[in-house]
């Protein structure tokens, strides 16, 4: 793949080998992603310039390894996609899973939409909305995030998204572990059950991705935050059909 760099000069980033065994038969829709990335996914600043030679290792395969801590069939839940990281890279790598990327800005929306318009995706969604603002409507397996915020923040704004049992996946670096011993006491407060760091991908990538994984014990819980978001006490059903496409909601 060629691309070329803001001044126009040429540009090559390498497809490493591992693409073909992450993505397997689905590795010409990561090939599309990847296109939209280091073009207008830098130009429209949702990505730097200096990332493009890295955006298969650090980025989108960086992303996609977190598939395997992810049950067949679940519902995911994206906070923060921003580019679609690590949610587009997800769904690619797992088409048995539906993925709703949440994101409040309204330009990542529309660009989202753009490259999901190419890709086809069925089993993506878009909501444009905060986290919490979807706290009464959307129930999930597993919730993900990257680059989002502290641990105690993202756990505050993601655990009330999830089911019963289900599981948070927040990937990080290699400061992860002491990020975890620090919200040790937030996350027992939030009725987390069980926390661990995993790594994934190590057999594909020279560096393994760095996955904090928080597991609930029964339902989510009523969190706490300096800004309250009224409750109505009843969650709407999860929906698994995943029929259509990427929908936007458009919450203010």
């Amino acid at each position: 793949m060629e691309r070329g760099d803001e001044q126009g000069a040429p540009e090559v980033l390498r497809r490493p080998d591992a693409v073909d065994d992450v993505f397997g038969p689905r590795a010409e829709l990561a090939d599309r992603y990847v296109h939209h990335l280091a073009d207008t996914g830098v130009s429209h600043g949702l990505i730097g310039p200096r990332e493009r030679p890295r955006l298969w290792e650090r980025h989108v395969l960086n992303c996609a390894v977190a598939a395997e801590l992810i049950p067949d069939g679940a519902h995911v839940a994206d906070v923060g996609s921003g580019a679609g990281l690590p949610g587009i890279a997800l769904a690619i790598a797992r088409p048995d899973v539906q993925v709703t990327l949440i994101e409040p800005l309204l330009r990542r929306v529309t660009w989202l939409s753009d490259v999901l318009d190419d890709l086809s995706l069925p089993n993506v969604e878009i909501r444009r909305a905060k986290a919490e603002q979807l706290w009464d409507e959307l129930e999930v397996d597993v919730v993900t995030s990257r680059a989002v915020a502290r641990l105690t923040e993202l756990a505050r704004w993601s655990l009330p998204l999830l089911r019963e049992d289900g599981a948070m996946l927040a990937l990080k670096g290699s400061s992860a572990p002491e990020e975890l011993a620090e919200a040790q006491t937030v996350l027992q407060d939030l009725g987390v059950a069980h926390s661990e760091v995993v790594e994934c991908g190590g057999r594909w990538l020279e560096h393994a991705t760095i996955v904090i994984r928080l597991v609930l014990e029964g339902r989510a819980p009523q969190v706490r935050t300096d800004r309250p978001v009224k409750k109505s006490g009843k969650r709407r059903a999860r929906r698994r059909s995943g029929a259509g496409t990427h929908r936007q909601s458009r919450s203010s």
